[in-house]
């Protein structure tokens, strides 16, 4: 700790102090009420920080998620509708997870700049020789093969797709990859791929 937090540190505990003292002073009359009040407060206070801190951990505890169900000859993976109103799917792309929001207006499997480099594609070795027309306007795309694309025991080679010069917030799993399977359902706000 430099002597600038340190300094900042003693600071701030002696303001706090100085508040919470003069609070203590202002209601000794109703010491046993403060006392409550503020153990509620503080308790109310680190639980707010413990969910905020481990987030990650509940939400995939407490709201559903994507998963594969093997029966019948079938594979079927199921995926809830997400808060935003779209389905987010997790894949396995070159041994990397990417999230992708199921798009059947898209036509490729369509990877953001920041995707494919976290899937090992070399970004300085793409050529945006294709073009690409969405709501935001015509964006330039590179053509790529990708070595594996796999949810659950469902592994594709050599899957066609594409990486988008523009700017994206999330990768696309448009009809090139979603027409692999032989069915898509949606029913009581659940995707149903089955293949």
């Amino acid at each position: 700790m430099s002597s600038d937090q340190t300094a900042s540190l003693i600071y701030l505990t002696l303001l706090v102090g100085v508040i919470a003292g003069s609070f203590l002073v202002a209601n000794r009359q109703k010491l046993s009420t403060v006392v409550q009040q503020g153990a509620i407060w503080f308790f109310i206070f680190v639980g707010a920080i413990v969910v905020f801190g481990m987030w990650d951990e509940v939400s995939q505890t407490v709201l559903p998620r994507q998963s594969v169900v093997v029966g019948d000859g079938e594979m079927v993976i199921e995926v809830p509708r997400s808060q935003d109103g779209h389905y987010h799917m997790v894949l396995d792309v070159n041994g990397a997870p990417i999230r992708f929001v199921v798009d059947t207006g898209a036509t490729d499997l369509v990877l953001t700049q920041e995707d494919a480099a976290r899937a090992g594609i070399d970004l300085e070795e793409l050529r945006y020789f294709g073009t690409a027309y969405t709501a935001n306007g015509t964006v330039r795309t590179a053509d790529i093969r990708l070595d594996t694309v796999g949810v659950g025991e469902i592994v594709d080679a050599n899957v066609p797709a594409v990486v988008n010069e523009g700017d994206m917030n999330v990768s696309l799993l448009g009809m090139s990859f979603l027409g692999e399977f032989g069915r898509i359902e949606i029913e009581n706000d659940t995707l149903r791929l089955v293949r």
